[in-house]
């Protein structure tokens, strides 16, 4: 049983306009969710990010008023089988496979195992688009994530639902300048979080998943060599104090993640005593302080089975809720408060761009000029070789050729 609030229904998109090219992404990704109600002042973007403080606060002043006018639209079940049949009868005409994140919606995941796709972290989807014999990967996630897949499958066409759809931490490291970071540190290693631009990748000597990040920090630690990690600064920090790796970290994060309070946490604890704690790294420390269990997406739904609780209060964004209650049917799941007092949810943590991942977009995916994934050739290659890197490792980590001390 998943526990919510009354906040987690889809609300209408405004349409584009009043507004300059950098930030139509950003407005509309909000638009999806009323999580922009409850963001802080934007202290997630590094000082050096194009979007300011200041256009962001008129963002969400222009989010704000389009919320107080729209109604809530809720798609008839008779409106959704129409629509998931259609998808169905695109992805076999088009030899298309869909291939769909953790955190998008309940009806997307399970669209996509219906189909024969699957549903998981960016790597894996990648990995499994890579794989199968679809001549089309259509990826539902944010575009890191599309870029990711077209890398590992140069030759494949890769379509998403809404190529704004992108991710904070992605719009928090712009490339040249988190070149211009690396440059100035010649004798670190750069290690960059698998949730970051084809072009930033391209900077990288190493790319990590929240899986493996822990076992290449301490690989290059034992190695004695020193780390430049980017973009998640709370990842950074967790890593940094479970390796003892030396660390000098981009000042990023998630804007889902890192609004998890220990605090409220700790109230609903209270509420639910008997209640295990599920926490991404990607949350503040308070939070993973606190946590029975930390770890990725794959390995907190891998907990979910294992621990003995009976209920959790799970601090990540809640699209994962569809696959803990698959893997643990007679458990139940409490999301973690974001914002408010007395436990009370008010935010949901649910990342706005996944939500753009919808059954309309879907249904209109193979009609549309805008929505193709391209990587330049150069940029491909030098983004596959740290990809590469970590793939290698983590089958020798596997076979047990290299291991955490």
């Amino acid at each position: 049983m998943v526990r919510l609030c009354s906040q987690c229904n889809p609300i209408p998109f405004v349409a584009k306009s009043q507004v300059d090219a950098a930030s139509v992404s950003l407005i509309n990704a909000l638009l999806c969710r009323r999580i922009v109600l409850y963001l802080p002042a934007v202290h997630f973007f590094p000082k050096a990010m194009s979007i300011a403080q200041d256009k962001l606060i008129r963002i969400r002043e222009q989010v704000q008023s389009h919320l107080d006018r729209v109604d809530r639209v809720r798609m008839t079940p008779e409106q959704r089988s129409e629509l998931e049949a259609r998808i169905k009868d695109n992805l076999a005409r088009e030899n298309a496979v869909l291939v769909a994140h953790y955190y998008t919606s309940p009806e997307v995941q399970a669209l996509a195992e219906a189909t024969g796709g699957c549903v998981s972290d960016s790597l894996e989807m990648a990995r499994f688009g890579r794989d199968h014999p679809a001549e089309t990967l259509i990826v539902a996630g944010v575009r890191f994530m599309g870029e990711t897949a077209k890398i590992l499958t140069p030759h494949k066409r890769v379509l998403m639902p809404d190529l704004e759809a992108t991710c904070s931490l992605d719009l928090g490291c712009p490339a040249d300048e988190f070149a211009a970071f690396c440059d100035a540190h010649p004798d670190r290693e750069v290690v960059v979080y698998a949730n970051t631009s084809a072009a930033v990748k391209a900077r990288a000597d190493w790319v990590v998943t929240s899986s493996i990040a822990l076992d290449v920090a301490e690989h290059l630690a034992e190695q004695g060599k020193k780390i430049i990690w980017a973009p998640d600064r709370h990842l950074g920090d967790y890593v940094r104090r479970m390796t003892g790796a030396d660390i000098l970290m981009w000042d990023g994060a998630c804007i889902v993640h890192e609004e998890f309070k220990a605090r409220g946490i700790e109230q609903l604890k209270q509420v639910h005593p008997e209640a295990g704690v599920l926490v991404h790294p990607e949350s503040p420390s308070s939070v993973v302080e606190i946590a029975d269990f930390v770890g990725s997406t794959t390995q907190i739904i891998k907990a979910a089975q294992r621990l003995p609780h009976e209920t959790f209060i799970v601090a990540t964004d809640h699209g994962i809720f569809f696959k803990l209650q698959q893997a643990a049917p007679d458990k139940h799941f409490i999301i973690a408060p974001t914002a408010g007092e007395g436990a009370t949810c008010r935010s949901c943590a649910n990342c706005p761009w996944m939500a753009m991942n919808d059954l309309e977009r879907l249904a209109t995916v193979f009609d549309r000029p805008d929505n193709e994934i391209f990587v330049a050739a150069a940029v491909a290659t030098d983004a596959m070789r740290p990809l590469d890197r970590m793939l290698a490792f983590a089958a020798e980590l596997n076979t047990g050729v290299v291991g955490r001390a």
